[in-house]
Formats: structure tokens, sequence, C-alpha cells
């Protein structure tokens, strides 16, 4: 059901998670672990994060002095434009038509940018009370060159995006080179446009959260199951809330997690001990079309081969770039014949065996290499994973380095 509600995010669009005050204080305080002066004299971007209800800005405005950060940003969609793009209509807030700056002809159709950088009331301290606002020129969409302008501006991007853009976003902030942490879709790692950030350690999975449950707030009068409601309650959230299992934190932040190794045991104690029963008293079994053994299980790798491994994605939640290298799965093609999707990753029950007859497969192989750029670096489960013609999940190609 968690997955059920990923997948509405994109199909109807509605993507109005707010991500927890815990939560983002677990994240963020890993980053600190690793480096106390992370976010010191850094200006923090938080497009798409709506004040009055995202924790994003009151996390980082309650710990703006203590963090040392030098400017806080947030921008906000005007309501008529989360209507049209997300299928969502938030509530007039009342408190919107009490302030001196409220504009009737401009709350509906213009977002708003709220920033923190020195000390307005007087009190001797930077916090939350000197946040201020005014309306921005345009909805507050991430794309404008308005929003684009403050992306340019800051050091750190720091969001939960909506789901169904995150691969637009995600490319956004890659385009102006910053440092970010976001919330995404743990099957964003198969994205063609995500993976090759993280075989490249340009990004990588986050400290926390990953692939566990998340509980988000949700807007009055959301779908939320109500398997998924009573887990939110279970782990003390109240209301209107859900929770989420597939969400991850996606990075370029350091954090010392990722520079944990790995505790493996050797490829015979794994056949003698191993607890997972398609392991123990086995022999690893080799692909058919690929160079590579199949690992099923991340605790399952052996600690002494030094070939090409087949692991699951869940893997890189423990992914140590000191202990491992992730490598191009199409380096260890078999056959040319073994052909390659340009658009990622094929789930088993999309497609059937699509290898083609040898008359065709050097020019179909060429044709597509150009299409991917080489950029399909995962392969693809229906199509290219196979032990004894049996087809296999998709998995992440890696090889030891300690």
């Amino acid at each position: 059901m968690a997955n059920k509600n990923l997948g509405n995010a994109k199909t109807a669009k509605n993507d109005e998670f707010y991500t927890q005050l815990a939560d983002i204080n677990k994240e963020m305080l890993a980053y600190l672990d690793y480096n106390p002066d992370v976010f010191r004299d850094k200006t923090i971007l938080m497009p798409c994060d709506d004040p009055e209800w995202s924790n994003f800005t009151r996390y980082f405005a309650l710990n703006f002095q203590l963090f040392g950060i030098k400017k806080l940003i947030s921008t906000s969609y005007a309501p008529d434009a989360k209507a049209a793009k997300y299928g969502v209509q938030p509530p007039l807030f009342p408190e919107d038509e009490q302030d001196p700056k409220f504009d009737r002809d401009k709350w509906q159709t213009h977002g708003r940018i709220f920033v923190l950088d020195r000390d307005i009331n007087g009190d001797n301290r930077i916090d939350i009370d000197d946040l201020r606002w005014e309306y921005l020129d345009g909805d507050g969409d991430f794309r404008s060159r308005e929003i684009t302008q403050l992306r340019n501006e800051a050091d750190f991007i720091i969001t939960n995006p909506p789901f169904s853009l995150f691969r637009e976003f995600l490319k956004w902030i890659i385009d102006g080179g910053k440092q970010f942490s976001v919330i995404g879709n743990m099957n964003a790692i198969t994205y063609k446009e995500v993976f090759p950030l993280l075989m490249n350690n340009k990004a990588w999975l986050g400290a926390t959260g990953n692939g566990c449950d998340m509980v988000f707030g949700v807007p009055e009068g959301a779908t939320v199951a109500e398997k998924d409601r009573q887990k939110a309650e279970r782990l003390g959230y109240k209301g209107n809330y859900t929770r989420l299992g597939n969400s991850c934190w996606f990075t370029s932040i350091e954090h010392g997690k990722r520079h944990q190794p790995l505790p493996l045991m050797t490829m015979a104690d794994n056949i003698k001990f191993s607890r997972h029963k398609d392991i123990r008293g086995l022999e690893y079994q080799h692909y058919d079309n690929y160079d590579a053994i199949e690992v099923p299980h991340t605790d399952a790798i052996p600690s002494d081969y030094d070939g090409v491994m087949g692991v699951p994605i869940s893997f890189l939640d423990k992914y140590c770039p000191e202990q491992f290298k992730i490598v191009n799965a199409n380096d260890y093609r078999k056959s040319k014949n073994v052909r390659l999707k340009p658009h990622g990753l094929i789930k088993d029950k999309e497609a059937t065996i699509t290898t083609p007859g040898d008359q065709n497969a050097e020019r179909e192989y060429e044709q597509l290499m150009q299409e991917s750029a080489s950029s399909e670096l995962l392969a693809p489960g229906s199509d290219g994973w196979h032990i004894n013609g049996k087809r296999k999940y998709a998995r992440i190609f890696i090889r030891k380095l300690l």
C-alpha cells in the first residue's frame, strides 16, 4: 500500500506529502556529525516548500544561528498553480487576510518567497520570528527564471519536491551545480537520469529513512488508505498522516554512514553459514548473458570474489565507495546480441526476452548505443538478467575494491 501511495503521486499528481521535523532532524544531524560546519556561512534554498505546511523552513529557521547559516530562502507555489498542476487545492489560511502584506489580487496567482538572514524584531537573535515574506512575480514554479535565479544564489537545495516531478527537479539542481538533499521514491534509483549520478559518486543515498517507513502529513481531505493511516498512528502520528515505506533521501552532502565498510563473509562461509536458503548449501550462479555472478542479498556479497557481481538496488543503502565500485553492466555482456534498452529498467512483467537475431544484432546494437549514449547502466530485468533461462529482477553491477 505504501508503494501504491507513491504511484498515485505520479498518476494523480497528488504530491502533497509533508515531511516530519523528526525525519528532517535525523538526516541533517548525520551531515553535521560528519562536518559540524557544513551549513556555516551558506545559503539554503527550499523551493516547493510552503512554510505554512512544510517543516523544512521551520527546522532551519529554528536552527539558523546554531548551524551558522548565512541566508535561508523558501518559496511556495501559488494556490492556483497547485490546483492546476497537482490537482490539490490548499485551504485559505485565515491569517492571510490579517497580514498587512495580504493582496487579494495576488494571493491566488502568485507564489511567495520567505527569507531569513537578519534580526528583524530586535531581540538580538535570528530565528523563525524574523522570517519575512513577499509575493513572487510568478507562481513559484521551480522551473521559472525567477526561482532559477534563487537556485543560482544558493549553496544547498534541501526540500521534499513533488514526486511526480522528481526527475525534472533533480536535473534542475544538477544543472545548477548545487549540493542537495531531497526526498524521493526509492525506485528513482533506476531512473536513467538518476543512476549515472549514483554510479559516478555525484549523488548517494542519505543516512536515514531509506526503504523504511517515513510518516508524512497530508492535506485535509486527502485520500489515505486506512492501513497506512493506522500504521502512522502506531508510529505516533494521529490525524492527517500517512506512511510511505519506499521513500528515501537523495543527497550530495557527505555523511559518515556511506564510508563505513560492509562486514562480509567469504564465499565459502556464505555457502556454509548464510541465513538465506538461496545461498546456503548452494553455489553462486552466473548470468547467462553477463560475465557476472548473481548475489540476491546484500549481506551475501562474498568478501573474496574479485569479479563482477549483480546486487539488489537496496545495496546502495550500504554502499561504501572505498569498498566497492559500481560498474557499467553494458561492459560485461557476453554477446552484443544482448539488446540494450535506452529508457532504463524493464520490470519482469513488462516484456519478454528481446535478444535480437544474429542478422540484425550488430545494427540494432549500434543504434541503441547511440540512443542511450552508453548510459544504460542497469541490466534490464526481463531483457538482460537470466540464469538458466529464468528472468531475474534488475541488479546493480559492482566490483570489490578492498
